[in-house]
């Protein structure tokens, strides 16, 4: 086991101390974590608020320009996602031929093991959030990953903010078991962001850096596929594979989040990857030649420093594939807590990257941290104004249409059928030009 020095200690959830318990000194932090976690709830309850009661004192003209601009945004987004999917069905197709190949050469693969890169596959974890699942990732990692084990190591990299035994012991003692372990605490961490900071900085030796969040369980053949990419094209940067929900029975909620991450990695990456010339790297289940990750590291204060960095790494030129053949199953939320904080991040965290971001639109623009930027072409610049412009704008557009239709119930309430249905559809004229243009493309489809 590595371990560097001691852990900073942040402060320790209070909520699990006993109200009878709290000294007076505690109330305070307690206070602070209340405020904490409730202000982004009151913030976006207070916009919801705010917004009805806007539109419940707006003039028609108004609305009927914030129609036009709603209905033309939705109408584009419907239509880059049904291009998506028709542009996603040739990655699909290729990854099920490769498959058959595999099979019918009974998984012989091209490349030798001898002259397979060496691969650091990293599984990244804060404890205590994630101490019930780390030994039971980091054993299958361990057990059931087919990929010669003197050409991968499996890098198990935590941080915490205290001591938990007998857990850290068992994870020190994982490298004498396993020759191709690797346990790493990382010292002064606090975040997914620090404990690869300081990963980078270790002269490993590696050829390839895999990043897995510590809920995944990789496909057994997801590097092997992986680094077959990496061997077939070698201006290849990244690989950016499928996750998979694998607790969709759980509730419906982990149902629905199952069906749109099928959506997201199945046919939206692939698709848009293919139509705009670049891909992303989601965070996990992700391919990095070392070399590039070394340079660009994680910028700690991003909320989504996955995104951020795959952002930087194309801006340099860098090429991303989704291989839909590198598979990883992984846990869905599973309380509605635990899911507002996840997607209120992304949203945030999206949002900042895609204000970071934007100048890629433009070649030729000199960014403030003196970067060398890659010239992109028109396609590959239209297609970030469509991702960080055009689709983040649509989902506060949704809001305010759910907001606006809100204030027509409150001043507007149909009275009939016929009143409703032009309420929700007819209203302008544009609606009606839009509703048939859409329908025709269904038909076509």
């Amino acid at each position: 086991m590595i371990e560097v020095g001691e852990v900073a200690s942040p402060v320790v959830n209070e909520k699990s101390t006993p109200k009878s318990s709290l000294s007076v000194s505690e109330i305070p932090g307690r206070t602070s974590s209340f405020i904490s976690e409730w202000t982004p709830f009151g913030l976006v309850a207070s916009y919801y608020v705010f917004s009805v009661c806007l539109y419940m004192y707006c003039s028609n003209s108004l609305i009927a320009i914030f129609w036009f601009i709603y209905m033309c945004t939705n109408f584009y987004i419907a239509g880059t996602t049904v291009l998506e999917a028709f542009f996603s069905i040739t990655p699909c197709r290729e990854a099920r031929e490769i498959v058959t190949q595999a099979q019918e050469k009974e998984w012989l693969f091209p490349t030798p093991h001898h002259q397979l890169p060496i691969i650091d596959l990293l599984i990244v974890a804060y404890l205590p959030n994630e101490k019930d699942i780390i030994m039971d990732r980091a054993l299958y990692a361990l057990e059931q990953i087919d990929y010669p084990s003197n050409r991968i190591r499996i890098n198990i990299l935590y941080n915490t903010p205290k001591a938990i035994e007998p857990l850290e012991s068992e994870l020190a003692a994982l490298p004498q078991r396993f020759p191709h372990a690797r346990v790493i605490k990382v010292p002064n961490s606090t975040s997914k962001a620090d404990n690869l900071n300081y990963f980078f900085t270790l002269d490993t030796g590696s050829d390839i850096i895999a990043i897995y969040d510590c809920d995944h369980y990789p496909h057994p053949n997801s590097p092997r596929w992986a680094a077959e990419r990496f061997v077939a094209d070698k201006q290849v940067d990244i690989v950016q594979g499928r996750c998979i929900v694998f607790n969709s029975d759980d509730s419906f909620m982990t149902n629905m989040i199952a069906v749109e991450f099928d959506k997201i990695y199945a046919v939206s990456h692939p698709g848009r990857s293919t139509m705009w010339g670049f891909g992303l790297f989601c965070g996990s289940n992700g391919y990095w030649r070392t070399s590039l990750l070394r340079d660009l590291k994680m910028d700690d204060t991003m909320l989504t420093e996955d995104i951020d960095s795959a952002l930087r790494a194309f801006s340099k030129g860098a090429k991303t594939v989704h291989d839909l053949n590198v598979t990883s199953y992984e846990l869905a939320p599973t309380t509605f807590g635990a899911f507002w904080k996840q997607r209120l991040r992304w949203a945030q965290g999206w949002a900042q990257a895609s204000m970071r971001h934007m100048k890629m639109v433009w070649n030729g623009v000199k960014d403030p941290l003196h970067e060398e930027h890659a010239k992109r072409s028109f396609t590959a610049r239209f297609g970030v104004l469509s991702l960080l412009l055009i689709r983040e704008s649509s989902y506060y557009l949704v809001t305010q249409y759910t907001c606006l239709v809100a204030s027509f119930i409150i001043v507007k309430f149909p009275t009939s059928g016929d009143e409703l249905w032009r309420l929700v559809y007819f209203q302008y004229p544009v609606s009606q030009w839009l509703f048939i243009i859409r329908f025709v493309q269904h038909l076509h489809d």
